[in-house]
């Protein structure tokens, strides 16, 4: 029987984990059922790989800098937290990102929409496709759909519609940007399923893309848009995890604490850690990533934990280095590079962090990061600190014309954190959902299963957290019921 006050324990304490508990406690108030929440970190601290540090007047991301204001479901989560007022857009007069093209800094052509252009004129004053590559791109217009498919990778998908150069020189380093993968296993249904839509509807991917600019043009002013594509918050993503962490209502937070399996029993769950600890609860949400979940669910279902299993991960670092203006050369009249893997160069992309938002360095000062690592680079994330800022410092002389040393540098790591859509993972998350289905009460939530981004983050959480009560208020309605009828 149920006990008056359900207990859900939640492990994983990134952000997934975070946006269950509180929607947990949301659900909790608005059904007015009291539930106790514990969540179980086997680090340190909340918030995975958000990590927001101060120094000297900088401000510096460790992980992701931004939420992706086309995904609702963070932006929302900020309004509910009281937070709307500190969101910042990208600075307008910035807007454009750069892409290395034999050893310099070319712009992407302006209205050209990850992987295909919308405009026509800045396309033809392109210095980063030769003009075969152009007209190659051009034929995609009279091109018939592809074979009916479940799925395809990246690659071979915009090398059918789009042609080499585009694959090589936008797609690989844009998307791999994204998802830190190898484009010829990457999952074009689980990563960019509107081109894949757009194929199916309308035939021409430019076409469609064209029809949409021009209707997004013709709305414009009129729409309503709030915020840039990209969005920060006025003192950094830990502003956002700090301000969830605080206002978790009946939660307690255990930190170090390891978990090594979940066991069935005969009311509900039975969670045990490395510590020996044993949690009893009557639902359980694993906000951990897929191989540590695989671990955690093997003794209830080995089949799960199989198709967990199967997940890859690449891993990737992040150099943060402030500068004073006058050590570097380039303009900086951009958000940042991306470098395609054809280049042969040490790092996947840069940033300029101070120019993309207010208040990331003080007057007068720069500051930059790059990223190093992902699946096609995984022997430079294994280099030592001295040598992979040795090979950040080198790029960015080259690329950027930065001379001297920098103020300082701050490297971090983020092994295995990056989940690697392959070719065929809707299909595979679709099983892992369904044995799921098996086990009342446990939820599974975080960036392996539906999307990679914070706000995708968030929404697997919620979700999580929306199952998990449903059970609970279900078992709680029949307890109910039960003593109704005992009376």
């Amino acid at each position: 029987m149920v006990p008056v006050h359900p207990h859900c324990v939640i492990v994983g304490g990134g952000i997934a984990g975070l946006a269950a508990a509180y929607r947990l406690g949301e659900l909790s108030r608005e059904r007015e059922m009291p539930i106790r929440c514990t969540l179980l970190e086997a680090g340190p601290r909340l918030g995975g790989v958000i990590a927001t540090e101060k120094r000297d007047g900088f401000l510096l991301e460790l992980g992701p800098d931004s939420l992706l204001s086309e995904k609702p479901w963070a932006l929302a989560l900020c309004r509910r937290l009281g937070l709307e007022s500190e969101l910042i857009g990208t600075r307008d007069e910035h807007r454009v990102t750069f892409v290395v093209h034999r050893g310099r800094l070319e712009p992407l052509p302006q209205g050209f929409m990850l992987l295909a252009p919308t405009r026509l004129a800045p396309l033809l004053r392109s210095r980063l496709f030769s003009w075969p590559g152009k007209l190659r791109m051009a034929c995609e217009l009279l091109l018939p759909r592809g074979p009916a498919r479940p799925d395809e990778s990246l690659a071979a998908f915009v090398r059918r519609r789009l042609g080499r150069e585009v694959l090589e020189r936008v797609a690989q380093p844009l998307v791999g940007g994204i998802y830190t993968a190898d484009p010829e296993r990457l999952s074009l249904a689980a990563t960019m399923p509107r081109f894949l839509q757009l194929e199916r509807e309308h035939r021409s991917i430019i076409a469609a893309l064209w029809r949409a600019s021009r209707a997004a043009q013709d709305t414009k002013g009129t729409s309503g848009a709030r915020w840039s594509l990209f969005v920060t918050l006025r003192e950094g993503m830990q502003q956002f995890v700090d301000t969830l962490a605080a206002r978790l209502l009946s939660v307690t937070v255990r930190y170090g604490c390891a978990v090594t399996g979940v066991r069935r029993a005969s009311d509900g769950w039975l969670v045990e850690c490395e510590d020996g600890s044993v949690w009893q609860a009557d639902g359980v949400i694993l906000a951990t990533p897929a191989f540590r979940t695989a671990q955690i669910v093997q003794g209830v279902d080995g089949q799960l934990a199989d198709r967990l299993a199967t997940i890859s991960y690449s891993s990737a670092a992040t150099v943060n280095l402030a500068y004073r203006r006058e050590q570097v050369h380039h303009p900086l009249n951009g958000f940042g590079f991306v470098v395609p893997h054809i280049e042969q160069r040490a790092i996947i992309a840069g940033s300029f962090s101070s120019v993309k938002y207010a208040g990331r360095a003080p007057e007068g000062f720069v500051l930059l990061r790059a990223f190093v690592g992902g699946a096609l680079q995984e022997d430079l994330y294994a280099l030592d600190d001295e040598d992979m800022e040795g090979i950040v410092r080198r790029e960015f002389a080259q690329l950027l014309g930065v001379r001297g040393e920098p103020l300082f540098v701050r490297i971090a790591r983020y092994p295995r954190s990056m989940p690697q859509y392959l070719v065929g993972h809707l299909e595979l998350v679709s099983e892992i959902e369904k044995r799921v289905t098996r086990h009342p009460g446990m939820a599974l939530a975080g960036n392996a299963y539906r999307g990679v981004g914070m706000a995708d983050c968030v929404r697997s959480g919620e979700a999580a957290a929306e199952a998990v009560f449903a059970h609970l208020w279900a078992v709680h309605a029949r307890c109910d019921l039960s003593s109704l009828s005992a009376r």
